[in-house]
């Protein structure tokens, strides 16, 4: 013991480097809690923004669902306006020829929109409903069709039938007359049927009537035929 506070008397001077050493590690030891500390607090604010964008994400898309499930309807209340109306198609006859580009676009656009279209019913928050990547998906086909059928409409409307001869574009609206007399429910079960199938025989060649369209003009007439032999 004697010779220890004999060593520290004659060597009092290295008191002050290693108190700077033993101050140096206290000071980094301290400096490592507080990064800790730190990191600790970062790591759960980035947890917590990140949990806080994920419920934003999740209200938003389900507001956005319920709108681009309008706009697809829209759209294709916009489409069927040509598909069952054959007065009109025959007045914009690129609408549904696929050897148009911008119509085959418009038509592959329509079809994946519909194919990725949740369920009916399905207008409820969206974790009940589709997940946030499939309704990225199914929005942004939708802004896809959207985008394919106003070019191709624009086209449509600005060409109407200038791509068919005159000989064709006179049959085209003698069809379309046609068209106006079978839908006519003034005229005669007799009338609307014989012009119907007028119509069809002028249109044979020239472009393709819907299956739909017919079908239901068909059904019109049919039902008057019906109701003119009771």
């Amino acid at each position: 013991m004697n010779e220890i506070v004999s060593f520290a008397t004659d060597n009092w001077w290295l008191i002050f480097p290693i108190g700077a050493v033993v101050g140096g590690w206290a000071g980094s030891i301290g400096k490592y809690n507080e990064k800790r500390r730190k990191d600790k607090i970062e790591l759960a604010r980035i947890k917590a923004n990140a949990q806080t964008e994920q419920l934003k994400l999740t209200t938003t898309s389900a507001d956005q669902l319920r709108r681009t499930l309008r706009q697809h309807d829209s759209l294709n209340e916009k489409w069927f306006g040509y598909e069952l109306d054959l007065a009109t198609l025959i007045e914009y006859p690129m609408m549904t020829d696929m050897r148009e580009p911008l119509t085959l676009a418009f038509h592959r656009a329509r079809v994946r929109a519909d194919d990725l279209r949740p369920e009916p019913g399905a207008q409820a928050p969206l974790p009940d409903s589709m997940s946030p990547t499939d309704f990225a998906e199914y929005r942004d086909a939708v802004g896809e069709y959207a985008a394919a059928f106003d070019a191709a409409e624009r086209e449509s409307r600005r060409r109407r039938q200038t791509d068919f001869s005159p000989v064709e574009r006179e049959a085209l609206d003698r069809a379309r007359k046609l068209i106006g007399v079978a839908a006519d429910s003034a005229a005669t079960p007799a009338e609307r049927q014989a012009a119907y199938k007028k119509a069809r025989a002028e249109l044979e060649g020239i472009i393709d009537v819907p299956q739909v369209a017919a079908a239901q003009l068909e059904r019109q007439i049919a039902g008057a035929l019906e109701r003119g032999s009771e």
